[in-house]
């Protein structure tokens, strides 16, 4: 019963929240008027456009992850990487993070990879990605200051909440206590059978997220995260020109508000819907963009691209289906003992 309150609650909670900030944004929309941009003033071949980038995107994600994995001796075919990414993203619009999960059971069923070893390949590409947007998004900040101080201030974001709440001799009580609980469970669960499998889990989890340090091609890696984010950009970008309203704002601008959506989709919600709509809009507004353009826009636009990423799920789906028919599954040796190359 537990077990199925907690996957209710993952499943609820993120739609819950996308669907709570959703209606704050469209409470009073005119519906009508976003079926009139649709139909008369927007262009679809930049929409359309727009899907070319990502899907570069995902394809230089499932190459890059080949990288990560070599050093493990695991050499899975490009394809197979490839259609996971599709298809983790695909997962995404129906339970946020499960992505992570389907990428790692695609290579595990059709390559032999450990599941434990892709899942700390997956860490480790993780790391890296966040390291390149706080980088990213730290110099819009500067760049940018009076914008995003402009959005904090729209959020009703109190600094001064955050100061007490850091400068309370209570909020370093409740920490103590609960590390202190938790170091007293890691005890206890050291003296049962079901640590000697975590630890394991654990160590095939570190052997992946190490593998950044053991690979070969660092450049080629690094190049590759690059593209990556210059594709998600060019997917965002691109649809400016879809919009009279938008067509002016510029490059710089869709860099800003861009940043701000790389902060926002942390919050696990349905390939990011609530908190992307959110923030374009706010974003939008504070570049003078009316508040039904921009509403009108982000609803558009996201439904569109929402679409776009279904699809390439299937496609996925399908192409490893067809590539891997009547495979019989078995974990590579390692390269030192005559592993297979790549595909």
């Amino acid at each position: 019963m537990k077990k199925i309150l907690t996957n209710t609650a993952k499943i609820a909670l993120p739609l819950l929240i996308a669907g709570a900030l959703l209606f704050y944004m469209y409470r009073d929309f005119d519906f009508s008027e976003a079926k009139r941009i649709l139909l008369h003033e927007m262009n679809a071949w930049w929409l359309i456009a727009s899907l070319i980038p990502i899907t570069l995107s995902h394809v230089m994600r499932g190459l890059r992850w080949l990288i990560t994995l070599e050093p493990l001796g695991y050499r899975p075919k490009k394809g197979n990487s490839i259609d996971s990414i599709f298809i983790a993203y695909a997962s995404n619009v129906l339970i946020p993070r499960v992505g992570e999960v389907s990428r790692c059971a695609v290579l595990n069923r059709y390559d032999g990879v450990p599941f434990s070893k892709a899942l700390g390949t997956l860490v480790a590409e993780r790391l890296v990605d966040m390291l390149l947007v706080l980088i990213f998004v730290c110099v819009m900040l500067l760049t940018q200051l009076d914008v995003f101080v402009s959005l904090f201030a729209q959020t009703g974001t109190n600094e001064g909440a955050l100061t007490a709440l850091f400068t309370n001799p209570k909020t370093y009580i409740v920490m103590a206590v609960v590390l202190a609980t938790c170091a007293l469970l890691w005890m206890g669960l050291k003296k049962t059978k079901f640590y000697a499998k975590i630890r394991q889990m654990v160590k095939g989890f570190v052997d992946g997220l190490l593998s950044l340090r053991t690979m070969h091609r660092k450049g080629l890696f690094l190049l590759y995260t690059i593209g990556i984010w210059i594709g998600y950009f060019l997917e965002f970008y691109l649809t400016f020109y879809c919009f009279p309203f938008t067509a002016e704002l510029g490059m710089v601008k869709a860099m800003v508000i861009f940043a701000a959506i790389s902060l926002a989709i942390i919050i696990p919600t349905p390939n990011g819907a609530g908190p992307w709509h959110f923030v374009v809009i706010s974003m939008m507004t504070l570049y003078g963009v009316s508040q039904t353009d921009a509403s009108s826009f982000a609803l558009i636009v996201h439904a569109f691209q929402t679409l776009g990423v279904i699809l390439l799920g299937g496609y996925g789906w399908v192409a490893l289906q067809v590539r891997n028919k009547g495979k019989k599954v078995s974990p590579y040796p390692p390269l030192s003992q005559g592993g297979n190359s790549i595909k």
